[in-house]
């Protein structure tokens, strides 16, 4: 992809990250310029005509009672950026930073937000030029949208605040100068076009969505090869089965595990070793396919979310200006808070894999798969440390959106704490991610074991021994403690999931799917 062109119609979470993590350049199709321009252009009749319009010529919040006189229109919006920069904690991560100047952008460029193009054609600059404000990641309730962080994304725009350019925290200025930008004074309406609405929240929302689809896969390819592992029952993916139970995620989960178990022999079917498996290895399309039902549905609430105007007022194409509530943040708390379940399932399904094939007694195999067990712990805390983050998963996944809290003298009276239910799907995802790559690392030596125990004679599944061989390749065996650290080779692990080299891999020979 060469570069992304904004629409404000038609952005993609696929072009979302290329632009925000692969540093492809967006650019302003011509056609959405008339839209801006003529949305401006009703903004400076208002201001002139001096007619009472909410955050063009009133105070903000519960202050819309005070009037604001034509002279002190643009001091308004300084001062509202000024002021509502009010965060705390880490700054966001760059490309979700990144990902929030696009949305941005993209969502201005619908035309009813009254901004000047020169001001969204700075930020477009900002964003392809690679300055990035120092947005602290705390201080939203998600309504009336993300008004302190989006604050601070402005700062720098003013030759305020403080952003990263080539890496180095400068003061806004600074950065600003060292790209070659200048710093711009805000006119009518603008401060509030910038920092109203739900795109904080939907940065971070939407890269851990990414993050989540391609786990998903990852977890069949988990599942599989620890299935494999103990010579499992193939049966219980076979299509006849979801068929009668048609749910899209169990259809496409089953067809992704016979994909990536094609041809293995170390699989079995029903009576041949034992008449049923445990949950974890029969029920795989089940659980993980709920997951992707989950994960279509986020991914659609987050599209339409890209391409929405989340500011209010709205100036509509000819002329009325409607105050109503498209910032508030509900319609992206609840998905939010319904991705943290699917992904953290994901995680809690993997976790009692791993502890089936730690387990000797329900494995078979040597005590935490480590050959003179007691001499050597091999697998026994990394165990450990999976269910911690299951658990840890498993609070995280209490919802946010349930939770509200008065604000602005009561007149911001039901808020949706969608940022909160952003940041806590982003760390669900780090943690499942984590666990699936000590699932992976854990099957492969199970594999290898298992394949020492029937003395080489089956074969592994087409999908289980491409994903065996990048393990391999990454990590090798782990015969004794005393020649290991084991974080250093969970690490190797799952740079496999993070660079998308196991995964990119695997489907080089078996297809998987997601919806």
């Amino acid at each position: 992809m060469n570069k992304v062109v904004l629409t404000g119609n038609d952005l993609t979470l696929e072009e979302l990250v290329e632009v925000t993590r692969n540093h492809v350049k967006a650019e302003i199709d011509q056609k959405a310029i008339a839209d801006v321009e003529k949305s401006r252009q009703y903004v400076e009749e208002i201001v002139e005509e001096e007619r009472v319009v909410y955050g063009i010529n009133t105070g903000f919040g519960s202050l819309s009672r005070v009037s604001i006189s034509k002279e002190d229109s643009a001091q308004l919006q300084e001062n509202i950026i000024r002021t509502h920069a009010s965060g705390f904690g880490n700054p966001l991560p760059e490309d979700e930073t990144r990902a929030v100047m696009l949305i941005r952008i993209n969502s201005l460029l619908k035309g009813v937000s009254g901004i000047r193009l020169s001001t969204i054609e700075l930020l477009l600059e900002m964003l392809n030029r690679n300055v990035v404000p120092f947005i602290p990641e705390k201080g939203s309730l998600g309504a009336s949208g993300d008004l302190a962080p989006l604050a601070h994304m402005v700062l720098p725009m003013l030759g305020l605040g403080k952003a990263y350019y080539e890496g180095e925290l400068l003061p806004g200025k600074d950065a600003m100068e060292k790209a070659g930008l200048k710093p711009i004074a805000l006119a009518a309406k603008e401060g509030l076009a910038l920092i109203n609405g739900t795109t904080v929240l939907t940065a971070t929302g939407a890269l851990a969505l990414y993050d989540a689809l391609q786990l998903s896969k990852i977890a069949d390819i988990a599942g599989a090869m620890a299935c494999e592992s103990s010579r499992g029952i193939i049966d219980a993916f076979w299509e006849e089965l979801h068929t009668i139970r048609p749910h899209a995620g169990s259809l496409k989960t089953a067809e992704n595990l016979r994909n990536i178990l094609e041809g293995s022999t170390y699989v079995t079917h029903t009576a041949e070793l034992r008449v049923q498996d445990a949950y974890t290895f029969r029920c795989m399309p089940q659980i993980h396919g709920a997951s992707k039902d989950t994960l279509e549905y986020v991914k659609e609430k987050v599209e339409i979310e890209l391409n929405s105007a989340t500011d209010n007022p709205i100036i509509t194409h000819d002329g009325k200006v409607i105050s109503g509530g498209n910032f508030h943040g509900e319609l992206m708390a609840q998905p939010f808070d319904f991705l943290a379940i699917a992904v953290s399932e994901l995680g809690n399904v993997s976790e009692r894999r791993i502890e089936r094939m730690v387990n000797t007694t329900l494995s078979g195999m040597p005590s935490f798969l480590v050959k003179h067990p007691g001499l050597n712990s091999g697998f026994m805390i990394t165990q450990y440390a999976a269910a911690a983050l299951a658990s840890e998963n498993k609070t995280l996944s209490h919802p946010a959106s349930v939770d509200s809290i008065t604000s602005c003298e009561n007149q911001e009276d039901f808020v949706s704490m969608g940022n909160w239910a952003s940041r806590k799907v982003r760390e669900v995802v780090k943690n499942t991610a984590r666990i699936l790559t000590t699932e992976l690392m854990i099957a492969a030596q199970a594999l290898d074991f298992r394949m020492e125990m029937e003395d080489n004679k089956f074969e592994l599944g087409k999908g289980t021994k491409v994903a065996h061989d990048v393990i391999r390749n990454q990590v090798d065996f782990i015969e004794e403690d005393k020649k290991i650290e084991i974080y250093v080779e969970l690490e190797k692990a799952q740079e496999l999931i993070t660079s998308g080299k196991l995964l990119e891999e695997v489907e080089k020979v078996v297809s998987l799917w997601l919806f």
